[in-house]
């Protein structure tokens, strides 16, 4: 039932990057993943920054990748936590001690969202310009050394994401108004200079036993190959050079034909990369809120884990840990939140979970 995603071949995780691809069996354990971030509740535990308690539950659940939130930690991790107001640069943050604890823990792939610091994170909607590109790939560039420089070591793989690429590049949530055309140029522009930061960070690090990989995330797709429209996929990523698309597949939840169709779609007009070839999509949010419909959850849930592993994607990660949407501030009980979570407020483990669980046991 597993055995794509069991036995997914890619040089990323098994020889030096650029090198092109190595034949290698990666357990389900490296593939399963969870992300954590902005949950409105926590554990109510005293002793753990909130962060590192999330990233202690994704190990416990059997996973060895997270992904996490590198861009406004105050907010985004606010429980038992200090956070500065601000941070002079990117290696700064990774160096604080609830990252640094974070990227100390045994994961084997560490999916970060992260934005260059100084500027709006959408700023390249209006276009960008040549001291933009060179600061992009500075900071990029610098990030990427430090994780290979301080984790050289560990084997660790660290995936370099922004977030849901076609709302940013509407600057809305509107999606029956198509964006600006110079929008798709300028975000262009702005990921080929990401990835130019993160390679040329590798090609000074060759022998670091770590990785360090970029990504563009898209999230409308199905109206893309429907109805016809311009977005992230057809407009932008022909344009780039980029290790890996994420793909936040809300859009296609519904049926394991469409989300086969939407995986396609996207590698068809992403260049191949170096190192994942044809098959450098991975399911970077899938899930459903349980307390909305529980058997829609279920059904969702599982298609996204199949479908996934049957097309080779090298990740599939599960929004989310602890429910982001609540439904009443505070949370009580299991009743004031959606329900897209591992964790409900009351501490006892979701229908998810289990299931996870499950899955993650049989790639052993």
């Amino acid at each position: 039932m597993f055995t794509a995603g069991m036995v997914l071949c890619v040089a990323a995780l098994a020889g030096a990057p650029d090198s092109g691809r190595v034949s290698a069996s990666r357990p389900m354990d490296e593939i399963i993943g969870v992300t954590h971030v902005a949950g409105a509740y926590n554990l109510g535990e005293a002793k753990r920054d909130f962060l590192n308690q999330g990233a202690d539950e994704v190990l416990a659940l059997g996973s060895k990748t997270i992904k996490v939130w590198f861009t406004n930690p105050r907010n985004s991790y606010p429980f038992n936590s200090e956070w500065p107001d601000s941070f002079e640069s990117l290696v700064e943050m990774a160096r604080h001690p609830h990252y640094k604890a974070l990227f100390e823990k045994p994961f084997k792939t560490v999916v970060l969202l992260v934005y260059a610091l100084g500027r709006p994170e959408h700023y390249w909607t209006n276009g960008v310009t040549p001291e933009q590109e060179a600061d992009e790939e500075r900071q990029f560039y610098e990030l990427s050394r430090h994780l290979l420089t301080a984790y050289g070591d560990s084997g660790k793989t660290f995936v370099l994401q922004h977030w849901e690429g076609d709302w940013a590049i509407r600057g809305h949530y509107d999606a029956e108004k198509d964006p600006a055309p110079e929008a798709f140029e300028g975000m262009a522009r702005w990921l080929n200079a990401r990835q130019r930061g993160v390679e040329r960070a590798r090609a000074e690090m060759k022998t670091a036993d770590a990785r360090v990989f970029h990504a563009a995330e898209v999230n409308l797709v199905m109206r893309l190959l429907d109805g016809g429209r311009p977005g992230v996929v057809n407009k932008v990523l022909p344009q780039t050079r980029l290790d890996l698309v994420s793909y936040s597949a809300w859009d296609a939840m519904g049926a394991k034909d469409d989300l086969r169709r939407a995986l396609d779609y996207i590698a068809e007009q992403t260049p191949d990369s170096a190192v994942f070839g044809a098959k450098n999509v991975y399911l970077g949010e899938f899930g459903w809120p349980e307390n909305d419909d529980p058997e829609k959850h279920r059904t969702a849930v599982r298609n996204a884990v199949e479908t996934g592993l049957d097309w080779g994607c090298p990740w599939l990660i599960y929004w989310e840990l602890f429910c982001n949407e609540p439904r009443n501030r505070p949370v009580l009980g299991n009743d004031d939140c959606r329900g897209f979570w591992l964790i409900k407020p009351d501490g006892t483990r979701a229908w998810a979970w289990e299931y996870l669980r499950g899955v993650l046991e049989k790639g052993h």
